[in-house]
């Protein structure tokens, strides 16, 4: 196993394969760099050096009780990405994952980065606020958190049935993908996932966002159950300066997974412009 030791003396567990320019996957909650997988063996195959890691707290890296959050994240990422000296990188976030690429950005700079992709990402903010009223309540995130807490395996696979949009009329119900999803969820630290929930939802990225300035691919289903397209990607494609927004039609939160060619194509289209 590939790991890094950062600072705090966490390890942090990540897969490098392949040469070329470097694409560095940041993953979603609560899963790990597996989610990656069929992006990686693509991306792999196109000629590009792919890396995803398992945030700490998560898959194989340290379970840790204190640094679960948004900064740490950012800042091992920050590690991870000078440990493997990676320059001119594509980083590619979804939903949590993109919120740590932007506050990356936002705390470290784009001096090492070419381009970024956000997918199904949680920017700006996910909670529903006086001044952000098409956010998500915050009694829907004390729910997960509760789920979480008291039988988070039966939570996690419940989770991937609007996770997929695996209850619309029509879907066709992958057990593979669930078994996926339940496995990588159970695999985390159950103190980090819950301390993570309050990082994907109620930090304010905006910021983060305005500091993005190299070419940005903001990709988001527009039946996303999970992250609601009005309060981020619509958002997000405002505040990011050079900023290009691709609306999946019909598209759930897990489109890596439900919709991998598709979505392979567009970013292969975007990192090839």
């Amino acid at each position: 196993m590939a790991t890094i030791t950062t600072r705090d003396g966490t390890k942090i567990f990540y897969k490098d394969w392949g040469k070329g320019q470097p694409i560095l996957f940041s993953h979603g909650w609560p899963l790990s760099a597996d989610a990656w997988d069929v992006q990686m063996a693509y991306f792999g195959q196109q000629g590009y050096r792919v890396i995803a890691h398992d945030r700490r707290s998560h898959g194989r890296s340290d379970q840790t009780w204190d640094g679960n959050t948004m900064d740490q994240y950012a800042d091992d990422l920050a590690e991870l990405i000078e440990a493997l000296d990676l320059r001119d990188l594509v980083l590619v976030g979804h939903s949590t994952g993109g919120g740590e690429v932007a506050h990356y950005v936002g705390r470290h700079g784009t001096g090492r980065v070419a381009k970024v992709v956000l997918i199904g990402a949680v920017p700006p903010l996910m909670l529903k606020t006086a001044s952000n009223p098409e956010g998500t309540p915050i009694e829907v995130f004390d729910g997960i958190r509760k789920g979480t807490f008291e039988n988070r395996s039966q939570f996690f696979k419940d989770l991937t049935t609007p996770f997929y949009g695996f209850n619309r009329p029509g879907a066709q119900i992958s057990e593979g993908l669930r078994e996926s999803f339940w496995l990588q969820g159970l695999m985390g630290g159950i103190k980090g996932q819950l301390d993570c929930i309050r990082e994907f939802s109620e930090v304010d990225y905006t910021v983060d966002l305005k500091k993005i300035d190299v070419p940005a691919l903001i990709v988001h289903g527009d039946d996303d159950q999970i992250v609601p397209i009005q309060a981020s990607a619509q958002k997000a494609a405002k505040l990011v300066p050079n900023a290009t927004l691709k609306v999946f039609q019909g598209a759930d939160h897990g489109l890596a997974q439900t919709r991998a060619g598709e979505l392979n194509a567009e970013i292969l289209a975007f990192l090839r412009r």
